[in-house]
């Protein structure tokens, strides 16, 4: 209770932003007993989270112990979900929990707890935003704000719906239970792999590997591998588990070609690729360390790989396709070729480069006159190896060439 502490907080309203994935945040006015004003934007996610922590700081308060002793204010559903099954959207407005949560006793309401929530962060001043210039869309609730310039955009925002393929089975109070076949709301892709979910009146974590869509087995949000790729760092170690898998050092520096929208993204390192936990990776500096500690409040575990899943029953005739890592490496190196740069440190041991001589152009031995063109014969260019053509070829020819060579 020592130093600034919160005096009111108004909700003004929510934007929807499709970086780096699609989720929305809320946008809060806080003002503080410095007479100072701040505006901040809060993950229902995170919001959920710090609901949980309050009530289990204060026990009492919030009705654990004795039902009738609870203060606390129930946390609404999020604005957007519009849900005939969850009657308690109807009950109490975010607006009415973030007054009622100023106007508990100080011990709560100027607490550190709720005043460390509400600071500014780093990305409420300076917030992500993707290389396309893409707008965030402002879905407006407050009516003072409605009278400035922002533009107003009505109606509800409508969640992606996903379909359980296998029973999942909680193992922490942030997670959910749900069983196959169950069609659940995503609230938030979180790029580490697990996605926040409202099933009827429950609403809580679940791996991104346990979900495909209803309309067909390709993600219509995952992006096209990058073989330029971009810098990370990795903040674990990690041993690989599986063939199509990568084990990195603590702090070795790779490049990310392709973000799964799994958490296990495709990673290339040298002339190596594979699959990495994209919750063990940051950008280099302060900021994005600081971010990438944000994206997994609750430190969860590494979410499983749909390879691993047992008893997944989808409803697609067709399963998600999926690049092979020797695909990766053979575009990545035929990328790096095209580029004419290398692979960085390991350039020089590519086992297939390209000819100096590629023009054809005779070398000149130094004899006879310089004004007197040497008349010679042009160079016939070597037949190219098997393996060169192979590494130029389309992805068909390959799996024909290996059909064939099956056979034979």
């Amino acid at each position: 209770m020592e130093g600034t502490y919160v005096r009111h907080v108004e909700l003004l309203g929510f934007e929807k932003r499709s970086y780096p994935s699609q989720h929305y945040v809320y946008m809060l006015m806080v003002k503080w007993s410095d007479l100072s004003e701040k505006v901040i934007y809060r993950t229902y996610p995170e919001i959920y989270t710090f609901h949980k922590s309050l009530k289990e700081m204060f026990p009492i308060e919030s009705g654990e112990i004795e039902r009738k002793d609870r203060i606390i204010p129930k946390l609404p559903a999020p604005r957007w979900l519009v849900s005939e099954k969850s009657p308690e959207t109807r009950q109490i407005t975010l607006a009415e929990y973030c007054h009622a949560l100023v106007n508990l006793p100080p011990h709560i309401s100027r607490s550190r707890h709720l005043a460390h929530f509400l600071a500014v962060r780093p990305d409420d001043e300076n917030p992500a935003a993707p290389k396309t210039g893409k707008r965030n869309e402002t879905f407006v609730v407050s009516t003072e704000l409605a009278k400035g310039n922002v533009s107003v955009i009505s109606g509800p925002i409508i969640l992606d719906t996903y379909r359980v393929i296998a029973d999942f089975e909680k193992t922490s109070k942030h997670e959910i239970n749900l069983q196959t076949g169950d069609l659940v709301e995503i609230v938030e892709k979180n790029q580490n792999g697990w996605w926040f979910c409202q099933y009827e009146s429950k609403r809580g974590w679940i791996p991104a590997s346990y979900l495909e869509p209803l309309d067909g087995p390709e993600e219509a949000e995952e992006d096209e591998p990058n073989y330029e790729g971009e810098r990370f760092v990795t903040a674990r170690a990690y041993k690989a588990e599986q063939e199509d898998e990568i084990s990195l050092e603590l702090g070795e520096t790779i490049t990310v070609i392709h973000k799964l929208l799994d958490g296990w993204w495709v990673v290339r390192k040298g002339e190596e690729t594979g699959h990495f936990p994209s919750m063990f990776l940051h950008k280099a500096g302060k900021r994005e360390l600081y971010e990438a500690e944000r994206s997994n409040p609750q430190r969860q575990k590494l979410p499983p790989r749909r390879s691993t899943i047992r008893n997944a029953k989808s409803i697609h005739s067709k399963g998600h396709q999926r690049l092979s890592q020797d695909a990766y490496r053979r575009n990545s190196r035929r990328y790096l070729q095209q580029k004419g740069g290398g692979a960085s440190s390991g350039a020089s041991k590519l086992p297939l480069r390209e000819k100096k001589n590629q023009d054809n152009i005779p070398e000149s031995s130094g004899s006879g006159s310089e004004s007197e063109p040497r008349k010679e014969t042009p160079v016939v260019p070597p037949r190219p190896s098997a393996e060169l053509i192979l590494e130029r070829c389309s992805d068909n020819t390959c799996k024909r060439v290996s059909s064939y060579k099956s056979s034979s």
